[in-house]
């Protein structure tokens, strides 16, 4: 197992899997990262912005997932945690914890708090969340982009 910086070569298969995981979550609709336009080149995407990166997880030579961190209200210091999808034969192996690890370690070197948004349906991924530390808002951040999502953590960063 392998975790690095994505690559442009990634951007097809991180999309893929990005798409069939909301789509077998029946989640392939507006409001989620689904129809996101910066989908189609996330290296570029992520490389375009200051203080921000995609990571990709690899087994056997293969991108199996990715995690991603990007400014979200920058005046207030706050990154957002973005992207957190694993194939299904890459789940129940601990790599989501090591992907939050490396995005976390990144962030806390630039920003005071991380934000992120998921269903409350997504149980696993929340548990994961809580387990990190992050603690549940009533409501999203002002600026949130993903209409459908209906559970905001945000997390502090010791200074």
């Amino acid at each position: 197992m392998i975790i690095r910086e994505m690559k442009k070569e990634d951007n097809v298969k991180v999309k893929e899997i990005i798409q069939d995981s909301l789509k077998s979550l029946g989640l392939a609709i507006p409001g989620t990262a689904y129809f996101d336009p910066q989908l189609n080149d996330l290296h570029q995407y992520y490389n375009n912005l200051k203080h921000a990166n995609y990571w990709v997880v690899e087994m056997e030579g293969e991108v199996v997932g990715g995690i991603g961190i990007a400014p979200f209200n920058e005046h207030d210091k706050v990154c957002e945690l973005q992207k957190l999808y694993l194939s299904p034969k890459a789940q129940g192996l601990g790599l989501s914890k090591k992907l939050m690890e490396t995005a976390l370690s990144f962030a806390s070197k630039h920003y005071e708090k991380c934000y992120l948004e998921t269903m409350h349906e997504l149980k696993t991924a929340c548990l994961l969340y809580e387990k990190f530390g992050f603690t549940l808002l009533h409501e999203p951040l002002p600026g949130s982009e993903h209409s459908t999502m209906d559970a905001w953590y945000i997390k502090a960063f010791q200074s």
